[in-house]
């Protein structure tokens, strides 16, 4: 059995990995890659027909939710993005495509009418940042634990897709108790159930 302290180094290993190559991409394969996101989430959305998303607001070096959450505006669905709080829960806002401000840990947040946690048990569909998830839907975060913690609440989970580059759906990744599978990703180029 693997320990606890191998098993972190393996994680922080892996999460410098993946910030250095998020961070070599180049414009046009940023772009690229947008593209073929924005078409998988709109597909998966369609086929799903959530009341309600709950969707991260990428960051600089993470796959680019902004076009997806423009789409979701402009066609009436109903989407949540996260407001990361000091006591590692999360609260929601409404993602109408205002502005923007940064919040706790540098992470640009949509400013708007703050809801708080609760309403995370009515979001039918999640949609969430990782480091990377492996091909049994074990996903890895970046340490913090948000998503873990709000997954960790529901009394019945939503279906939960990881979004990450191509690249990023390995193998395996390391896991700890604590880690909960999603139960499904979607990239680039495809969108793919455990």
């Amino acid at each position: 059995m693997v320990s606890d302290a191998l098993l972190r180094d393996a994680k922080s290993v892996l999460r410098a990995e993946v910030r250095l190559g998020r961070r070599a991409r180049s414009v046009s394969e940023r772009e690229a890659a947008t593209a073929g996101l924005t078409a998988n989430l709109i597909a998966l959305v369609r086929l799903r027909a959530p009341a309600l998303v709950g969707c991260y607001l990428s960051g600089s070096d993470e796959p680019n939710t902004r076009p997806f959450l423009s789409w979701a505006a402009a066609n009436g669905v109903e989407v949540l993005v996260p407001v990361s709080r000091r006591d590692g829960l999360l609260d929601w806002v409404q993602a109408r495509g205002g502005p923007e401000q940064v919040g706790l840990f540098g992470i640009s947040e949509m400013v708007g009418e703050v809801v708080g946690p609760s309403v995370f048990q009515s979001v039918e569909l999640l949609l969430i940042p990782a480091a990377a998830v492996d091909l049994s839907g074990m996903r890895m975060g970046w340490g913090r634990g948000y998503f873990d913690r709000a997954l960790a609440s529901l009394r019945e989970p939503p279906p939960v897709f990881a979004v990450v580059y191509d690249d990023e759906l390995l193998d395996s990744v390391p896991a700890e108790s604590h880690d909960i599978p999603v139960n499904g990703v979607v990239t680039s180029s495809q969108t793919r159930e455990f």
